[in-house]
């Protein structure tokens, strides 16, 4: 059998590289599924339950490898349900590829069956690259541009496949006039900031007493560099939510994340610096920055368009992190006076003891904070750590100690719930011998995250470690968006919203194969986590928690507090309940 264009395009991306796609069969697509059955020597694909499953497990695959993620779709409704993904990966800057297919070019602009615009469609998702092939001849230059694209930029690109042309016999170029021959492979360059421009940064970061750096995704191949620069300025570093594996809590000098989501000691950093350094990061609320006349600014990061976006930086170095920052450790002289980082230091040590008490604190029935406090405690070197957006993100970012080693990610610009049972079942195809834990409201877990168990339930058996475990924050409640119509809105609770029915997740578990493990008590919680890691499989955790535990930001402002006491005042039906446990994690504070 000749090859056909289906064929081609598998052909390629195994060229490329490409180990595993990720994605959902249907007749639109059923030529290059046709080529994937044929291909001996891959890329493979995994099956997931849903095509919005297949694009979150692509989005992190690119995080858990730094390689594209390829999702693949057939035309119409899988072409549609891929976006949330996509969008993910868009959001979160990692490269991702669409293969998408499309009804036949003879039925096109007549409104055939799932017959939708699908360039229109993903012209904003894809925006650095969205074609179709029209022509079996266009098929080896498409592919190759969207998987350098979307290398290149960390960016999203699509290709849209009618399912005519995937099963039309492959054509190579002409050697006539118009035609393209492309090949395949692409290695990144090393940007350097101009010499002056280093020079004008490090004068800066000379010039100031209370040095704050503030670090993004970014820095995830600069981590020496930055805690190198951290140490010789006598400054304190924080974390943006994606950087929350990336640079190790153990660092006396290493306040933890920054922003609603993060720490005493990083907020009052942010707010009693004089000099600020941003790296490989996007942080988008300005409230948790210095005020824009408080500091002076510089910011290294890969992407121009970045630069200057959050704060008045009076530098700007457009280049690569580790680079740039390792320009800057040459230049820069180590302070001795360390005042600074030492009330920082300080500082942290004693949120680390007021997390510590929180997590102690009693509640009905089991305090949220205590799991993740655990988790800490007992989670192994070399885990790897995937977040649902929710509440359960609040203790993520906060009672997690990182240790080098650990990897880990959350939907961070998209914030998308549903990301957490496919973030981790990704990172277990592309790392079979680490061990994951998910940590996942059970709004996350009813809206997709069951469905995802599935994927893990066909899979596992494959890896050589099989510890996955699936923690399940079990309060019958949309927690997170409840707190903020209490304290964003002033608004009581709408329990027609927020209430969730109670699900067995343990016994579901139980139901594909794996195991079930229940928390009602605190005194289970340790027990349950042993056994969770020391399980011969993946592991669901239901944990009943108590969903009045408040995730207090930072520091509480008189907006803040006015609009709580209104929801409480409004009739709340859990006003009692909140009052008494906001007042014993502040007494915490106040103790620690």
């Amino acid at each position: 059998m000749s090859q056909t264009v289906g064929d081609f395009i598998v052909a390629r991306l195994h060229a490329w590289g490409v180990t595993r796609c990720y994605g959902y069969s249907g007749d639109g697509i059923n030529g290059v599924m046709a080529g994937l059955r044929r291909a001996e020597h891959g890329p493979r694909l995994i099956q997931p339950r849903h095509e919005e499953l297949a694009s979150f497990m692509a989005a992190a695959h690119a995080k858990f490898t730094g390689t594209p993620g390829v999702a693949i779709a057939t035309s119409g409704p899988g072409a549609i349900h891929l976006l949330n993904g996509l969008y993910d990966a868009k959001k979160d800057h990692v490269p991702a590829v669409a293969i998408v297919g499309q009804q036949a070019r003879m039925s096109l602009g007549t409104d055939y069956q799932q017959e939708i615009d699908l360039i229109s469609l993903y012209k904003d998702v894809a925006s650095n690259y969205i074609h179709m092939i029209a022509d079996p001849r266009q098929a080896r230059h498409l592919v190759d541009q969207a998987m350098r694209i979307a290398t290149a930029k960390r960016a999203v690109t699509a290709i849209i496949v009618p399912s005519d042309i995937q099963d039309a016999p492959m054509e190579e170029p002409p050697a006539a006039h118009g035609a393209t021959f492309s090949g395949i492979g692409y290695s990144a360059p090393v940007a350097t900031p101009r010499e002056a421009d280093l020079d004008a940064a490090a004068k800066i970061l000379d010039e100031g007493k209370r040095v704050a750096i503030l670090a993004g995704a970014g820095v995830k191949d600069a981590v020496d560099e930055v805690l190198a620069l951290a140490d010789t300025l006598g400054a304190g570093l924080a974390k943006a939510i994606l950087a929350k594996t990336m640079i190790p809590d153990d660092v006396d000098y290493v306040t933890g994340t920054v922003g609603l989501l993060g720490t005493e000691p990083s907020a009052d950093m942010m707010a009693g610096c004089d000099t600020l350094l941003m790296v490989g990061t996007r942080f988008p609320y300005a409230e948790f920055l210095p005020a824009d006349d408080q500091a002076r600014g510089v910011q290294i990061d890969i992407d121009a368009e970045a630069l200057g976006l959050r704060y008045p930086t009076e530098v700007n170095l457009a280049g690569d992190a580790k680079a740039t920052l390792a320009e800057l450790n040459r230049r820069v002289a180590r302070k001795t006076d360390r005042d600074w980082q030492n009330k920082l230091i300080e500082k942290t040590r004693d949120w680390w003891n007021t997390l510590a008490e929180r997590a102690q604190i009693a509640a009905d029935p089991v305090n949220p904070q205590a799991l993740f406090a655990e988790l800490s405690r007992q989670m192994p070197d070399h885990v790897m750590l995937t977040c649902d957006v929710g509440s359960a993100t609040n203790w993520y970012a906060r009672h997690l100690k990182i240790r080098r080693g650990m990897i880990g990610s959350v939907s961070g610009g998209l914030a998308s719930m549903g990301n957490g049972v496919p973030y981790l079942t990704a990172a277990k195809l592309a790392h079979p011998d680490r061990p994951g834990v998910a940590m996942i409201g059970d709004g996350a877990m009813q809206m997709s995250g069951n469905q995802a168990l599935l994927t893990i339930a066909k899979y596992w058996r494959e890896w050589a470690n099989p510890t996955a475990i699936v923690l399940v924050l079990n309060n019958r409640d949309l927690n997170q968006v409840t707190w903020e119509q209490r304290v964003m809105e002033g608004d009581p609770k709408f329990e027609t919203s927020q209430d969730l029915p109670d699900f067995a997740y343990d016994q579901y578990a139980q139901l594909l194969g794996l195991t079930g493990l229940r928390i009602e008590s605190p005194d289970q919680i340790e027990g349950v986590w042993r056994e969770a890691f020391a399980a011969d499989r993946p592991v669901v955790i239901n944990a009943y928690t108590d969903a009045e535990v408040a995730p207090l930001p930072p520091h509480i402002s008189f907006e803040q507090a006015k609009s709580f006491m209104s929801s409480m005042a409004k009739g709340d039906p859990e006003s009692a309940h909140i009052v008494r446990e906001s007042f014993r994690q502040m007494w915490a504070k106040w103790r620690s």
